[in-house]
């Protein structure tokens, strides 16, 4: 079957120029173009800026909130040491980079997804000062991490080694391979900022904060988040020993209700079996003074 369709035709006037008429300049044309307005044109909107923490600029990245936490000095209480060859190596625990990437990231706001992991190396080995007959094993990986702020998604990559050593070749390549995953993962979410670790990478540290609150003043439990303090002051070892002492002292039940109260306050994970080695700044010690207080006067 054959289709068939009709078309109007409309006639357009012939315009005669004359050999002597010039065809419009391009100033011509660009000013006829400005002056026309074309149908159903929608006023233009002001771009999203990602400083807005308002519905629309929410959409455009992070917030200032966010921002100003990436922004923000590292804190030394979370910094740990470590013996490296004949140096001591400042670093954050895994499980630290990923309270901070919940906190400033959201619980759901972020994701990570191991790319590559593989066994390098393998070999037996005598392990202590018994020299037991155990196993070396080294694994590397690669980890991206995916962040979604506003309507973007960021994605950055890291990659990052472990050892393992132990009696149990199961074992040692467990701990390998976990280890090279945290590794990586410190070293993709490193890129966005101090909180992260960026600022131990300055050999100076001019990013790590350990300067003391204004006006110090007992905190007692329940009352804010120390972590919306400023940084406190390292503390001594003679205080750090008495502190401990002082817990130690504490009856089962305040004791557990001291865990409990520790944890939630610094946002300690329970995969942290110890919290001895945690006690380190005098913001630390506000807190165990007031809940010492708190459980004397019970």
């Amino acid at each position: 079957m054959a289709i068939t369709s009709t078309a109007t035709t409309h006639a357009t006037p012939v315009v005669r120029r004359s050999p002597a008429s010039r065809p419009p300049s391009t100033l011509q044309l660009l000013r006829e173009s400005l002056s026309q307005k074309p149908d159903g044109a929608q006023p233009s909107q002001s771009p999203l800026t990602p400083n807005d923490d308002g519905a629309l600029g929410s959409l455009a990245g992070f917030t200032t909130r966010q921002i100003a936490a990436l922004s923000a000095p590292l804190d030394r209480a979370n910094v740990r040491q470590r013996e490296q060859g004949r140096s001591r190596v400042s670093y954050l625990e895994g499980w630290q980079v990923i309270a901070e990437a919940n906190r400033i990231f959201g619980f759901d706001g972020w994701e990570r997804s191991t790319l590559i992991s593989r066994c390098v190396a393998e070999h037996e080995r005598p392990i202590g000062r018994d020299r037991k007959s155990g196993w070396g094993v080294t694994y590397i990986a690669r980890v991206r991490i995916t962040i979604t702020a506003g309507n973007r998604t960021l994605i950055r990559e890291g990659s990052g080694a472990g050892h393992g050593i132990d009696t149990d070749l199961g074992l040692a390549h467990e701990s390998a391979l976990k280890e090279a995953e945290t590794d990586a993962t410190k070293r993709a979410l490193m890129t966005f900022g101090n909180p992260f670790g960026l600022a131990l990478y300055d050999k100076q540290q001019r990013q790590v904060s350990s300067a003391a609150p204004a006006t110090p003043a007992p905190v007692p439990t329940g009352t804010k988040d120390p972590n919306t303090e400023v940084a406190g002051a390292p503390l001594q070892p003679a205080v750090i020993t008495r502190l401990q002492e002082q817990i130690k002292a504490l009856l089962p039940a305040q004791l557990e209700a001291f865990s409990k109260g520790f944890r939630t306050a610094f946002h300690v994970p329970d995969a942290q079996p110890s919290l001895a080695g945690l006690i380190t700044t005098s913001r630390h010690q506000r807190w165990i003074e007031g809940f010492l207080a708190e459980a004397a006067s019970a």
